[in-house]
């Protein structure tokens, strides 16, 4: 029980990594606020919390409204009265180039991401105060580390986070506040426990693109957060800890030969694949 009596918030946690985190940090006795835009979806979230005989809650919110985020955060301690962690999760994509992209896009895509982190830094941090510290983490991306093509808005949403989370912790360190970033390889999220990658040539073909040869799971990055949220990790803040089955350890020039020969071994069995 390293979260017991414990108060937290997850965005975006109808769903895959977010729902996986709050249901993970309740199996470890926090009172957890579900939030999300998706209302159905996270009420369900809540009740299988409560089934599994934890303490949750669900609050809507619209990340890109400031007023959702502040009524968010008094949610919290209204409910439990206090907060001690923060899962910044929810995010906004936005793909295309910068000739490509449209200025309405690339703002929504940081009011998604650095603003919307900073909104519920800024409403959280003096309620963590007030009992003595807390621990925000924010889920930023492999994209964050090194940029793919065609993702301005999100590669530039996802980088800003590793900057911003050296900031905060370095703000409100001595307030005892710690603030840690995740950067999530490629995550199965549809499924939340039991492996579901599936065994074809294609699935085989792209965990080539992995050292370890497999897919994350939301629950790796639930345990990730656990970490960071918890006093396991009480003398680690302003870090980045990329959970992504070593992707971004590799050279491009080795992961490029392995994947031209991998395709010059199974050429017949991935063309067959392609075509079902």
């Amino acid at each position: 029980m390293r979260l017991h009596g414990k108060v937290a918030i997850v965005t975006g946690s109808a769903n895959g990594i977010g729902k996986r985190t709050a249901r993970r940090f309740a199996e470890e006795g926090a009172s957890v606020v579900v939030s999300d835009v998706q209302d159905e979806l996270g009420q369900q979230a809540v009740e299988r919390i409560q089934k599994d005989g934890g303490t949750a809650r669900f609050q809507h919110c619209d990340i890109l409204q400031e007023g959702d985020i502040k009524a968010l955060i008094q949610t919290a301690v209204d409910a439990y009265g206090r907060l001690d962690v923060l899962v910044n999760n929810a995010m906004v994509n936005a793909a295309r180039t910068a000739v490509d992209a449209t200025v309405e896009e690339f703002d929504r895509a940081l009011a998604g991401m650095p603003r919307a982190n900073f909104l519920a830094c800024k409403y959280a941090i003096p309620h963590m105060i007030q009992v003595g510290g807390g621990s925000i983490i924010c889920i930023s991306s492999v994209h964050g580390i090194l940029p793919a093509s065609r993702g301005l808005g999100y590669e530039v949403g996802k980088g800003s986070l590793l900057n911003f989370v050296r900031q905060v912790s370095v703000d409100y360190a001595p307030k005892g506040i710690r603030v840690n970033a995740i950067c999530p390889g490629y995550i199965q999220s549809r499924l939340e426990d039991e492996d579901p990658t599936p065994d074809t040539p294609r699935a085989r073909y792209n965990q080539q693109i992995y050292p370890q040869r497999k897919f994350g799971w939301p629950l790796d990055i639930a345990n990730a957060a656990l970490y960071f949220a918890s006093e396991d990790s009480r003398f680690v803040t302003g870090q980045t800890l990329a959970v992504d089955g070593g992707l971004t350890t590799q050279l491009q020039d080795d992961l490029a030969y392995r994947l031209l020969n991998y395709v010059k071994e199974h050429r017949d069995v991935l063309d067959d694949d392609s075509r079902r």
